[in-house]
């Protein structure tokens, strides 16, 4: 279904990669440092209650908070390797309100249960397919990126755990991966948009949400030189290549139904 996959997200009016990430504090998804002594907070969720994990998280009333209508939080707890995301949240003291939301334990390659959402439409956790810039900074990223298309299929591919919207067969599914294909010549791409495409020849991008086709999430950082990034809008879409994926075991856990409630620590 490669082609059908690539042939769906080409025909709306986005059909180059995009770097939905900048030196501009407003642009890209941020995230939150702590540590083991952050303070936890109760959780109020209002959409997807039953398929959100129930708070308290370790939220800081001053989180940074992605802008836009997403709104999306995201916190690391670097001493208990624990992953908090909230997706349209804003602090409503003592704690935050939000339309879903997840946890994840970053020691465990466990699933969100089957047919569970999470911060992200897909299920996923946001912050694991983030660019960041500590990471090109080192010379490579190591992991698969997240990325939107505008018309997510119905179903899902694991390790993602929820579908979109879509009944077209040809339409992506959420999950699905897509990988820069091994021939294309990136020789003249330089600076941090080469371990971009490196990271997305070696290790591809996967449906995340719903959005522009083929834009690439990243956090805001000051240190991210636009430049560089721009050459990313040069690449095709048809220069990717869907990666089947073979059947993951699934490793659900206990469903918890939310009940309304009143990398170097800060």
């Amino acid at each position: 279904m490669s082609d059908a996959y690539i042939k769906s997200m080409l025909s709306h009016n986005k059909t180059f990669l995009h770097p939905d990430f900048s030196a501009d504090p407003t642009s890209g998804i941020p995230y939150n440092v702590v540590s083991g002594r952050q303070a936890k907070v109760p959780i109020l969720i209002t959409e997807w209650a039953d398929e959100s994990d129930r708070g308290p998280y370790p939220i800081p009333e001053k989180a940074i908070t992605e802008s836009g209508p997403d709104g999306h939080v995201i916190v690391v707890d670097v001493d208990n390797a624990m992953l908090y995301e909230l997706f349209a949240a804003r602090y409503v003291g003592p704690g935050w309100k939000c339309s879903s939301a997840a946890t994840f334990n970053l020691k465990s390659n466990a699933l969100r249960p089957r047919g569970w959402t999470s911060a992200d439409a897909a299920g996923l956790p946001i912050f694991a397919g983030l660019a960041r810039y500590d990471e090109v900074a080192s010379g490579e990223i190591k992991h698969a990126l997240r990325f939107t298309v505008s018309k997510p299929r119905k179903t899902w591919i694991p390790p993602a755990t929820h579908g979109g919207t879509s009944s077209d067969p040809h339409d992506p599914p959420m999950g699905l991966r897509l990988r820069l294909k091994a021939n294309y010549d990136i020789s003249k791409v330089t600076g941090q948009a080469r371990v971009i495409l490196n990271a997305l020849k070696k290790y591809g991008m996967m449906v995340a949400d719903r959005g522009s086709d083929w834009y690439i999430s990243g956090a805001p950082d000051s240190r991210w030189n636009d430049t560089d990034l721009r050459q990313l809008k040069k690449i095709p879409g048809s220069a990717f290549e869907a990666v089947a994926t073979p059947p993951l075991p699934h490793a659900s856990r206990p469903r918890q139904v939310q009940k309304s409630q009143s990398l170097k620590p800060d």
